[in-house]
């Protein structure tokens, strides 16, 4: 009796020693969500750099259907996690991690050359309100159907410059299409207002002005950092972002 009374107290100790508790909020669940015109598949080399140092990495391989849709298929993945995760989005996974963000175990956001939407703010919006200087006028295409896609002529200077020409070549080939109701979606409440996030800006970015990006960052009270890369910097400079994704995961946890 004495002894299970013993047992009860360290436990109940144990259970509000802050330690214990930062211990148990260690993060090292990291759910990526890719942008419009590529898949997850370019972000293998983030992936097996976080494996290594001990995070549990998925990757939403999300429609592009609709920002409902791709809200939905985050989530999904959310919801199979043990513990709490940093949600990470690109380009266009900025406006999906804005609002699965909001999900109870989702601990902080990091954007990657990525969308910050504020409430009522679309991709479309957002875009046209400070455009790349120069952007050919034939870069962004569409289907009959109301897909967008990517010039392939254009796609390296856009999205790949500094990749070798022949990855830049096939990821133009292989893009995945984006639906027009994605892109014209406004964003609800963002996950930025009540949970700590973290931008990379790229520097050589085409497919979102640098300075867009540095000005949602500011807006979203971001820790910023910033890059020389293209829009793919996940696949040029995977380093860079790791180093961020675990600052984030690192800073979560304590």
């Amino acid at each position: 009796m004495k002894r299970s009374f013993s047992l009860a107290i360290v436990g109940l100790a144990l259970a509000f020693n802050p330690l214990s508790a930062a211990s148990a909020a260690d993060i090292k669940n990291v759910v990526i969500v890719h942008g419009a015109f590529a898949d997850g598949s370019g972000w293998r080399a983030v992936s097996d750099s976080l494996t290594r140092q001990g995070y549990k990495v998925s990757v939403v391989q999300q429609p592009l259907t609709s920002l409902e849709d791709d809200v939905s298929a985050t989530r999904r993945i959310l919801e199979i996690q043990d513990g709490p995760s940093v949600l990470v989005g690109h380009s266009y996974g900025g406006m999906v991690i804005t609002d699965a963000g909001n999900a109870k175990n989702v601990a902080g956001l990091v954007y990657i050359a990525a969308f910050q939407p504020d409430q009522g703010e679309s991709l479309v919006k957002l875009a046209q309100g400070k455009p790349v200087p120069n952007m050919r006028k034939d870069s962004l295409q569409a289907t009959k159907d109301g897909f967008f896609y990517l010039n392939p002529e254009a796609f390296p200077e856009l999205f790949a410059a500094d990749l070798p020409k022949a990855d830049a070549e096939f990821l133009a080939r292989s893009q995945v299409f984006a639906s027009r109701k994605a892109f014209t979606t406004e964003a609800g409440a963002p996950a930025w207002k009540t949970k700590p996030s973290w931008a990379l800006v790229a520097t050589e970015d085409r497919s979102i002005n640098p300075d867009l990006e540095r000005d949602m960052a500011k807006r979203a009270g971001s820790t910023v950092s910033e890059v020389k890369a293209s829009h793919a910097v996940y696949a040029s400079r995977p380093d860079d972002v790791v180093k961020l994704i675990v600052e984030a995961a690192q800073t979560l946890s304590k």
